[in-house]
């Protein structure tokens, strides 16, 4: 797919994740188009949580317990601003700590437990008539025979998570 051979290789051009690029054992990408600047798409991805999202997230912890892994913070707070998306590299938005940013071109962040390193990162790319194209990109990596079994598990509700969320930031759903 030639939006995934993109977003990679804009990915390995950003030093603070090309090594977890390189390692991956799973990356997948989700491309939707807006007209909100990077960090309004990001507080918007990051800043809904409708309730099916937090019943998913209840069921993740069940998981990881049973799993011995652990389940922190939700990925962000309930309501999100803008000026609230850190873009400094070891800022924190929920269990995600800010890895590389560039406005309106890049945010990567990664979250690293025992079992699996996962980066999110969203890359925005202006379109001539002032849309933006938005790839959402999740990298993991396996750590533990833990993480393959685990992200297996939940990998068809984090297509649907990501790509929800994705979605309604693009239509500028929860922007301030």
């Amino acid at each position: 797919m030639a939006g995934e051979r993109e977003a990679l290789a804009a990915l390995q051009r950003i030093a603070a994740v090309a090594g977890v690029v390189a390692d991956a054992d799973h990356v997948d990408v989700h491309r939707v188009r807006g007209q909100a600047g990077l960090r309004q798409f990001v507080a918007a991805m990051f800043g809904d949580r409708p309730t099916w999202l937090r019943a998913l997230y209840r069921l993740r912890g069940l998981l990881a317990r049973l799993l011995g892994l652990r389940h922190g913070a939700a990925a962000g707070p309930e309501s999100m601003k803008p000026e609230d998306v850190p873009m400094t590299p070891g800022g924190k938005l929920g269990f995600f700590t800010v890895l590389a940013a560039e406005p309106d071109a890049y945010w990567a962040a990664g979250a690293t437990d025992r079992h699996l390193r996962a980066v999110l990162a969203v890359l925005a790319v202006p379109e001539p008539d002032g849309r933006v194209v938005y790839d959402v990109v999740t990298v993991v990596v396996y750590k533990h025979w833990t993480g393959p079994v685990y992200f297996n598990l939940i990998r068809p509700f984090h297509h649907l998570v990501v790509w929800r969320m994705a979605k309604r930031a693009a239509r500028g759903r929860n922007i301030p």
